[in-house]
């Protein structure tokens, strides 16, 4: 007499229910994974604009007013030598009579999530620099940017 031999591999149900938990952490991991490479992102061109709080600080105490970003202030021209995911600029507040003191450093994206937003540092006549963004996704924001 042959001995009876086990059940070898799964059945369909079992393949079923494998093949639907896989789809809901799907569902939920993919969403949670884009907002932290737009969070990384955004965070790169934070971190690339505030190593240049330094240059342009040491440009306004030599020339006396900030970087305008055009003629012989160029980024490059601050220390700016580039950025990997789109472009840095500086913009210059306009006031009237005296060289502004006051500006911002831009840099803007041309790849990625964060494609065509902007991250913006801007320095106070006072000298206190804050952050903004344009991005729509709250949840990207770095620390300290609204």
């Amino acid at each position: 007499m042959k001995k009876r031999q086990g059940q070898k591999g799964f059945t369909l149900i079992e393949l079923m229910i494998v093949v639907a938990v896989i789809g809901v952490l799907s569902a939920i991991a993919i969403p949670q994974y884009q907002n932290y490479v737009h969070k990384a992102e955004l965070g790169a061109g934070l971190a690339t604009a505030s190593a240049l709080k330094i240059n342009v600080e040491d440009f306004i105490a030599t020339n006396g007013k900030f970087p305008s970003g055009t003629g012989t202030e160029t980024p490059a021209d601050v220390g700016a030598s580039g950025f990997a995911n789109g472009t840095i600029s500086f913009a210059a507040s306009s006031t009237s009579g005296a060289a502004p003191t006051s500006g911002s450093i831009i840099v803007t994206f041309n790849t990625g999530i964060a494609n065509t937003e902007k991250i913006q540092v801007s320095r106070a006549d006072d000298g206190k620099w804050t952050c903004t963004t344009d991005s729509t996704n709250t949840k990207a924001h770095p620390k300290g940017c609204s």
